[in-house]
């Protein structure tokens, strides 16, 4: 068992079952303090279970300012797609403004990790390669130059929520970033660099390092640890160093925490939350540290959630708890609740503070006839997930079995993703398809090549069909999720096979909604709505914009449609 000597301590009442064998199903039972009264509506259906993410790499996406393309001195002489190409918090800003995100009706923004990396540079086979990816850490505590000033991150959050756009950052529990020419080492009493990671069991996965050469956090440990000589210089250089003692010490006196590694973490994410207002966290590398930190995360990210709100009163555009969803690399929807880990042990990740998980079985998942898929997870959610949610999605940053990555199908992508029930990720350039098999890079660089802003402007052909095109299709199908509740969150019903047609309901205390989907409509098709909609006279296809007229309980497909959206007329 971990030892837990500080249990007792009053604000970490947390009652922990933790004999880890290959047949324990791990629970944690955390009191949750309720932040802010969320809407009605939201508190029949909260948004992370029907809503859309969308998950950008900041480094490739755009860049705003190139001012600060040349960070500590690094340069561009990576191996291909492994250095820092210029895109930044100021380039995303842009975006935001421009209304790209609401165009798709994103509900959340998640980035990269914003903090400061490895200065330098590793070479382990693969060429030269940069921290672009964020996952590199060296400061936890401010941003990275060449993503930009902390000035323009806080811009950034703040145009996302006058949007009505939350903000997810990615934090890393597990490890620091790699030693090089510029970057010394962090303590051995902080990190291990052995053994590596070997999967046979929760000891192997846990405590080891997730490959040679990334330094492993020992968030095992629980007794008091001294800061990184390293930080300390850097902070007195920067002259934040007593504000940064002072922001520990707040931390450490009110939860009574040991001053161990894990513990200097929570504080140091926490902050970004208590000075941006961040609305929640994707948690990196789940399986790879102790399960219940993760509940302590989420209570400390919850009280600084509230803390941000209540000393920013005119800043405030959501009144839901703050939210977290986790990367436990492997889970799958069909594992309901309990986890399936290395060995064969289980753990009930969604009781340490996880209101979502990342559905690593969607991408597999798209083989299935729709109605399948759609039916399994309509009844996986409503019954072993009920309560929680899962995160699903097509493509990532570090999963090489990303679905249709030589982007042949972009069309019936966007229809499995945005029409599943279960939240969606949409990950940058799966609207627009961006390349992620480029011949010259290697390993998961294909993954994360440059956004391809070109492709839309020069309307280069996806499939055989225009850039613009392939991205109005995701607009409309994900404008169209976000107007319904239902799409996400519903309960699901197949009305025909050929064509497909289903319909989703909604029926809440404090919210009713229903659509009726059309897939790969013919002209002429009529199509029954009188049992969703038994009192309209007509209804409106959002997909056209077109209102068709209710005869007898049926309407009439006018012309042959990939997709006909239909909703009521006054919605």
């Amino acid at each position: 068992m971990f030892k837990q000597a500080w249990l007792n301590q009053p604000l970490r009442a947390l009652a922990l079952a933790l004999l880890l064998t290959n047949t324990t199903v791990f629970s944690v039972s955390a009191a949750t303090t309720a932040v802010h009264t969320a809407p009605a509506a939201e508190q029949d259906v909260a948004w992370w279970k029907h809503g859309t993410v969308y998950f950008v790499l900041t480094d490739r996406f755009v860049n705003g300012d190139k001012a600060n393309d040349a960070a500590y001195g690094r340069q561009k002489d990576g191996a291909p797609l492994r250095y820092f190409m210029g895109g930044d918090f100021a380039g995303i800003t842009q975006k935001i403004r421009d209304g790209y995100f609401n165009a798709l009706g994103v509900s959340a923004l998640w980035i990269t990790p914003p903090v400061e990396q490895i200065h330098g540079y590793t070479d382990e086979g693969t060429g030269k390669s940069y921290g672009f990816h964020g996952y590199w850490a060296r400061d936890f505590t401010t941003t990275d130059q060449a993503l930009g000033s902390e000035d323009a991150f806080r811009e950034m959050v703040d145009a996302a929520h006058d949007k009505g756009i939350r903000v997810l950052l990615d934090v890393v529990m597990n490890h620091v970033g790699p030693v090089t020419a510029q970057d010394s080492a962090w303590p051995q009493e902080w990190v291990r660099d052995e053994p590596v990671c070997s999967y046979r069991d929760i000891p192997s996965t846990v405590s080891c390092a997730l490959v040679k050469g990334l330094p492993d956090l020992r968030t095992e440990t629980l007794s008091d640890m001294k800061l990184p000589p390293f930080l300390i210089n850097k902070w007195q250089q920067e002259g934040r160093l007593q504000q940064q003692m002072q922001n520990l010490d707040v931390f450490f006196q009110r939860y009574r925490f040991p001053r161990a590694p894990r513990y200097y973490l929570m504080s140091w994410h926490a902050d970004w939350i208590r000075r941006f207002g961040i609305d929640g966290f994707r948690a990196d590398t789940v399986k790879h540290v102790e399960p219940e930190l993760w509940a302590e995360l989420k209570q400390v990210a919850s009280d600084a959630y509230a803390e941000w709100k209540q000393n920013h009163p005119q800043k405030v555009r959501f009144r839901t708890p703050f939210y977290m969803v986790g990367e436990a690399y492997g889970y799958g929807i069909q594992q309901g609740k309990s986890f399936h880990m290395d060995g064969g042990s289980k753990l009930a990740l969604f009781d340490a503070g996880f209101d979502a998980l990342i559905n690593f079985s969607f991408r597999s998942d798209i083989s299935k006839d729709a109605e399948a898929q759609f039916s399994e997870y309509q009844k996986l959610l409503s019954t072993d997930l009920k309560g929680v949610s899962v995160l699903n999605y097509l493509a990532s940053h570090d999963d090489e079995h990303s679905f249709d990555r030589q982007r042949k199908f972009p069309l019936l992508a966007a229809e499995r993703l945005l029409l599943s029930p279960g939240a969606a990720q949409i990950y940058y350039g799966d609207e627009s398809g961006r390349n992620m098999d480029d011949p010259d890079a290697a390993g998961d660089a294909k993954l994360r090549s440059p956004m391809n802003w070109d492709d839309l402007a020069q309307k280069a052909r996806i499939a055989g069909i225009p850039a613009p095109q392939v991205l109005m299709h995701w607009q409309l199908l994900g404008q169209f999720r976000q107007r319904h509740p239902a799409i996400g969150a519903g309960v699901h019903q197949q009305m025909s096979a050929t064509p497909y047609v289903f319909s989703r309901r909604l029926n809440t205390p404090h919210l009713q909604d229903q659509v009726v989907v059309v897939l790969g409509a013919v002209a002429g098709q009529r199509v029954f709505v009188g049992e969703v909609f038994p009192a309209a006279q007509s209804l409106r296809d959002f997909y056209s914009k077109q209102i068709l007229t209710v005869k007898d309980g049926y309407v009439t497909v006018p012309s042959a449609s990939r997709a006909v959206l239909l909703e009521g007329v006054n919605e």
